[in-house]
């Protein structure tokens, strides 16, 4: 039985997932960065090297959002199997 309940709350977060075609379409160059999590949500991860921030919504193995931060504004967009 709880096996169950943690299927359906694996789908139920999955159906509300921030990272789709829609939301990455309204990324733009020069977005801070909570403007992006206002977007998105909160990143699964975030990365830092030098003056560059990179976070990442999603899965590295599936679909996902990936953002890189320059002095905390967005400068580079990448993505991968959106719906």
């Amino acid at each position: 039985m709880k096996k169950a309940g943690l299927i359906l709350s694996v789908l139920a977060l999955s159906a509300c997932s921030k990272v789709t075609q829609e939301n990455y379409d309204k990324l733009e160059l020069g977005m801070d960065s909570e403007k992006v999590s206002e977007i998105l949500g909160t990143p699964a991860e975030c990365s830092e090297n030098l003056a560059t921030k990179t976070c990442l919504w999603g899965q590295e193995q599936g679909s996902y959002i990936q953002v890189s931060f320059v002095g905390n504004k967005a400068a580079i967009f990448n993505k991968n199997e959106l719906k």
